[in-house]
């Protein structure tokens, strides 16, 4: 394996890296090793800490690139690469961005391995009953009622919902927020938690599905929304003017909606480019263009600001 993958980097440098990473958690599971030694690989080969977080089972590994130990200062970024392992448990790469081919290899690798390591040595996490979550998220649902839901899900102490387009979930205050595309209400009580998931159900619809037809963040917390929020809870005209623009922008530039939204997203143009991986002259050429086709200067303030709004209004239309 080794020979193979020195020839084939000789080829394709990420072939020649997706090989090595395959064959070095091949390694550790043949060896039986234990969630540090994985959780370590992943963070030498990638170069960024690793984390592996089950509030399921209450284990919480974060090793550096350098292979030490540390406790994580905060919770797991939502736009980190993550792979879900379980119902609640996550490992990620403490980097921004979209994970390449190698990153994402070593996600799936390590994930494999450490889900074997946790069935084995903690055993299988129960899933969570949906009605169960259902039922705590129920604001007209007696208290006593969903106490008792939350008791037997497991839930103490602050806690929140977070909406998912195929339903509630329910999350310790601080724990791994799930992948994919989903709105996360406030922290509260057990109490709170119809109130967190009304507001989380908000936060989705502000949220991507982080594709080429709907680019954006996947992951919206409803306390970030602010005066957006209002926006939510307006009736829509059948006609929005800036919305009729930014169609037209779409049709008539392939890459116009991804360029709108890294520019509305990031605090300057360069930041942009960074975002998009394109020249910053090239993305300034696109961005006049842009101003042509919308009918408006989007990089002033008050026109960066109308073009936050008419890209939220267009998430919203969509619902």
């Amino acid at each position: 394996m080794k020979d193979l993958a020195v020839r084939l980097e000789a080829l394709d440098a990420d072939a020649g890296a997706a090989l090595r990473v395959i064959a070095y958690f091949d390694s550790l599971s043949e060896s039986r090793a234990g969630l540090q030694a994985i959780v370590r690989g992943a963070a030498v080969l990638a170069g960024v800490p690793a984390r592996l977080d089950d509030s399921s089972r209450r284990v919480h590994v974060r090793v550096t690139p350098e292979g030490r130990n540390e406790p994580a200062a905060e919770p797991a970024g939502a736009a980190w690469p993550r792979t879900e392992i379980g119902a609640q448990a996550v490992l990620a790469l403490e980097r921004t961005g979209e994970p390449g081919p190698v990153d994402a290899m070593i996600l799936e690798r390590a994930a494999g391995a450490a889900r074997v390591v946790l069935d084995r040595t903690r055993g299988r996490a129960p899933a969570a009953d949906p009605a169960l979550v259902e039922l705590v998220v129920d604001a007209t649902a007696a208290f006593s009622v969903r106490e008792v839901a939350a008791r037997n899900l497991g839930l103490a102490g602050p806690v929140r919902a977070a909406a998912r387009p195929t339903g509630p979930v329910v999350l310790a205050a601080g724990a791994v927020v799930p992948g994919g595309r989903v709105g996360i209400g406030p922290v509260g009580t057990i109490a709170d938690l119809p109130t967190s998931y009304a507001a989380a159900r908000t936060a989705l619809r502000f949220a991507a599905d982080g594709t080429a037809d709907d680019p954006g963040p996947t992951v919206v917390e409803f306390e970030s929304l602010g005066g957006l929020t209002l926006l939510a809870s307006a009736p829509l005209p059948a006609s929005i003017p800036d919305l009729e623009a930014l169609s037209h922008a779409i049709a008539a530039a392939p890459w116009a909606l991804a360029t709108l939204q890294a520019f509305a997203d990031t605090p300057s143009l360069r930041a942009a480019a960074t975002l998009l991986r394109v020249h910053h002259s090239t993305l300034q050429d696109r961005v006049v263009h842009l101003e042509h086709l919308v009918g408006w200067p989007v990089r002033s303030p008050s026109g960066k600001l109308r073009l936050q709004v008419a890209l939220a209004l267009r998430r919203l239309r969509r619902q």
